[in-house]
């Protein structure tokens, strides 16, 4: 090798090698302090995307757990309110099982009818002033109480919609219904394709024409039509919900996240989950279209939704009314009676219904809680410093950082030499 000055190729083989153990000494530092061994993409990218998924998986499933804790005292409050409906029903009993008799003359009968329109009021009171977070409870409305639980996925996601009978001295109780479970839906995709390949996807502040029909089939056997009128598809959205079709909830989402293997997985919609067999959803007078341009009119397939437990009336619903009897005489003591012990058999039952729900969100928050244990500890893996081989590299590179910055010194002074031979 010929000795020149020209290029001090020596000097730039060593600081080439200096700069990446300086790079390398710089990342393992940065895993020991944050504890974390991806620390930014360049560390490992498809680990990096890994754990920002179980991050958002054990976020969503901690809070699912809190959201099923909360359902669970909503139902808490409501059985305890009918347990003291309960108690006031028991001692109706007595009053009327005591004027019932006929040995009361009628200023004693007045004074236990007063004492049971007393009880009548109070139910009235507490159906009326139960409330949880400022809500009022026993509302009676058909869309009830949605309580979320899952992983932030549709697949790993579920709803236990909960029903709170209508509470009062002419509605008191609930019996005759049932709890269904359902994961069917339908997706109206509203995006644009070409080819199969997505050309323009809709938007939540796209403008649409047309609407959803959902006819209901009530009890009764008679029928209920609901058409949506909202011009934007956020609204559509938000009208539905609003509506409070019983069973049926709508959302923005995609293909692919329901699963809709008939258009392309990228293209954009409303699923509507329906776990009512007495709604049957239907697009409106004219098709519902997505008129923003680019966009096109709706197409819609069967799918699979979030997973949907929810309580639904019966055709032999039953509740008892107990606002027109009174204790006046033996007779409507009597009448009132038969009345009083049907109202404890359907409070009985209402409290049974929510008594399994309760059992039902506590056995869901156990799942979510281990669940969530069990991500946290997938993650940790992927994500968790080794600081044993953190360590010895630390030493590693702490040692080439010295013995490079040496041969850089020696490779800068060996060029010196050089000027030995002008000597």
């Amino acid at each position: 090798m010929a000795l020149g000055v020209l290029n001090n190729l020596s000097a730039l083989v060593a600081e080439n090698n200096l700069n990446n153990t300086q790079a390398s000494l710089q990342t393992v530092l940065e895993q020991l302090s944050s504890g974390s061994q991806i620390n930014s993409g360049s560390d490992n990218a498809a680990g990096l995307s890994l754990i920002n998924g179980l991050q958002a998986n054990s976020t969503a499933l901690t809070q699912s757990a809190t959201n099923a804790s909360e359902g669970v005292g909503l139902l808490q409050v409501a059985d305890g309110a009918l347990s003291q409906v309960t108690n006031l029903l028991n001692r109706a009993v007595t009053l009327a099982t005591e004027t019932a008799n006929g040995t009361l003359n009628s200023s004693q009968s007045a004074a236990a009818n007063q004492e049971y329109q007393s009880i009548l009021s109070e139910i009235n009171t507490i159906g009326a002033t139960t409330t949880y977070n400022s809500s009022q409870v026993f509302t009676g409305s058909a869309s009830g109480v949605n309580i979320y639980t899952g992983d932030a996925s549709t697949t790993g996601s579920s709803i236990d919609n909960l029903y709170f009978a209508p509470l009062s001295s002419s509605t008191v109780g609930d019996s005759g219904g049932s709890v269904v479970q359902s994961s069917s839906g339908v997706f109206y995709d509203l995006s644009k394709d070409t080819a199969g390949a997505l050309t323009t996807a809709a938007q939540s502040s796209d403008t649409v024409t047309g609407g959803l029909k959902f006819t209901i089939t009530n009890a009764d056997g008679t029928t209920s039509t609901i058409t949506t009128t909202a011009t934007t598809l956020s609204g559509l959205v938000q009208e539905i919900n609003k509506d409070g079709i019983p069973g049926v909830t709508a959302s923005l989402t995609t293909a692919s996240a329901v699963g809709d293997t008939a258009v392309n997985s990228a293209d954009t919609g409303i699923l509507l989950s329906n776990t009512n067999s007495s709604v049957v959803i239907a697009n409106g007078t004219t098709a519902l279209a997505d008129t923003t341009t680019g966009g096109t009119v709706s197409t819609f397939n069967s799918t699979k939704s979030t997973e949907t437990i929810t309580y639904q009336r019966g055709a032999n619903e039953q509740t008892s009314n107990l606002a027109s009897t009174d204790l006046l005489t033996a007779g409507d003591a009597q009448t009132a009676l038969t009345q009083i012990n049907s109202a404890i058999s359907n409070v009985a039952a209402q409290r049974g219904y929510l008594g399994a729900q309760v059992n039902t969100l506590n056995a869901v928050s156990q799942v979510e809680t281990t669940q969530q244990q069990n991500i946290l500890a997938a993650q940790n893996s992927v994500q968790a410093t080794d600081y044993a081989q953190a360590t010895s590299n630390l030493s590693k590179y702490e040692v080439l950082s010295q013995t490079g910055i040496s041969a850089l010194a020696q490779a800068n002074s060996l060029q010196q030499e050089v000027t030995k031979l002008l000597q």
